[in-house]
């Protein structure tokens, strides 16, 4: 989740080559480490809590902490705090990341208004909330902060387009299916879902919507990452391609790329073929990607940083 740029301008180099987002006992001797076999955690402090009068309560009747991540809840309750890991590249992998994650995604659906505006406009203090309840609960990392409330973003606008398409769109017949929020969201306030539906069901979101769906057609190669993202797939799998139980493709366009892709890579090995920079294997084999974006790695790692190309 963690950029190089940003390690590298939060000193993580310069004290030792320590792994970001670790607290050893030397660097902060309000914390204590305490080891485990799946995560690493710290042992906070009353000190080294947010003092903000706008942290999150997670017993709050119109929220899902309690009963969605009980476990954090818990550790938080203990003072313990998993320590998120990073890989060399500064993304987010391992438990401790895949549970801050979920963690975040419950404060974006219950903690945020589901009111028709960007993330950009939502108060300032409402993702200060968030960030600081994710602080309290997981050691993220210096520079961590602009990286979680960028995943609350996403997680917020997914929340709404799922929704709008399996909660609002199905029932545009049945008005008296939509007068109340789901069973399953129980926590949405009676006015934010009105506001909610009235917007899915307007003129202006149909058009826009009719033009996301012809994008979501014309996407050949469906991904195959469940929950881990690019940073958890690549230090899982490493070399391997994703596929079935039994190692196989079962999308054929996919694995015809696949194919393209491996005797490009030979190529290259050979010395047959020349890459540098984003004109990589990946780039030869499916095409240019969007400007600003690395294909493979995830959001948040730009083709300078990636690829460490030379300042223009």
């Amino acid at each position: 989740m963690v950029s190089q740029h940003q390690s590298k301008d939060s000193g993580s180099k310069k004290n030792g080559g320590k792994e970001l987002g670790m607290v050893a006992p030397e660097e902060k001797s309000s914390k204590k480490m305490k080891s485990s076999k799946k995560m690493k955690f710290a042992l906070s402090s009353a000190e080294t809590e947010p003092t903000s009068q706008t942290t999150i309560s997670d017993d709050s009747k119109s929220g899902r902490g309690m009963s969605t991540m009980p476990r954090v809840v818990k550790r938080k309750l203990q003072k313990l705090r998993p320590i998120v890991e990073y890989n060399k590249r500064g993304k987010g992998i391992g438990q401790a990341h895949s549970e801050m994650q979920s963690y975040i995604g419950v404060l974006a659906r219950s903690r945020v208004p589901l009111v028709d505006m960007k993330w950009s406009q939502i108060p300032k203090d409402i993702k200060e909330q968030i960030w600081e309840a994710v602080d309290m609960a997981f050691v993220v990392g210096q520079g961590g902060k602009n990286s979680v409330l960028a995943s609350a973003a996403k997680k917020w606008k997914d929340f709404k387009s799922t929704l709008t398409r399996h909660y609002i769109l199905p029932y545009t017949n049945d008005r008296e299916k939509l007068s109340q929020p789901p069973e399953t969201y129980k926590f949405i306030e009676k006015a934010q879902w009105d506001a909610v539906v009235a917007s899915s069901l307007s003129k202006d979101f149909e058009s826009v919507h009719s033009q996301h769906a012809q994008i979501r057609e014309k996407l050949e190669y469906n991904h195959r990452l469940s929950r881990k993202v690019y940073a958890g797939l690549e230090d899982q799998l490493e070399e391997t391609m994703p596929g079935d139980k039994h190692g196989n493709i079962p999308d054929p366009k996919v694995a015809e790329k696949a194919k393209l892709i491996d005797e490009l890579q030979k190529q290259v090995s050979e010395g047959k073929v020349s890459v540098y920079g984003s004109n990589d294997v990946l780039t030869m084999a499916l095409g240019p990607e969007h400007p600003g974006r690395v294909r493979g790695v995830g959001v948040g790692i730009s083709p300078r940083q990636y690829f460490n190309l030379p300042k223009p």
